[in-house]
């Protein structure tokens, strides 16, 4: 006997709050998702005001901050994962950062 399951959806975005040393994510079915900041180094490099500049995309699936060139899916934070970006890569980003700066 078949019986008909209700059509969930991933968990979405819906409140983004970055302080000194965490990323602390409200999601729509309840459950509230914190992560040291030192896993995102654009954010933890970022200003108060440019960890603050964030939007949902693709409907709260991820989170963008345009500012910092950062976007980060709901679906990695729920599995745990730090960024993947590489070194080599961050560190052209901080460069290029440090240079318009300076």
């Amino acid at each position: 006997m078949m019986t008909s399951m209700p059509r969930s959806h991933s968990p979405r975005a819906e409140r983004v709050e970055v302080t000194d040393d965490s990323l602390s994510v409200d999601l729509d079915d309840g459950r509230t998702i914190v992560v040291p900041l030192a896993w995102y180094p654009r954010l933890q490099h970022g200003t108060p005001e440019e960890r603050n500049h964030w939007r949902p995309i693709a409907r709260g699936e991820g989170i963008h901050w345009p500012d910092l060139d950062e976007d980060i899916s709901v679906e990695n934070l729920l599995a745990g994962q730090p960024s993947g970006e590489s070194q080599r890569s961050f560190k052209l980003w901080l460069a290029g950062r440090q240079h318009k700066q300076g």
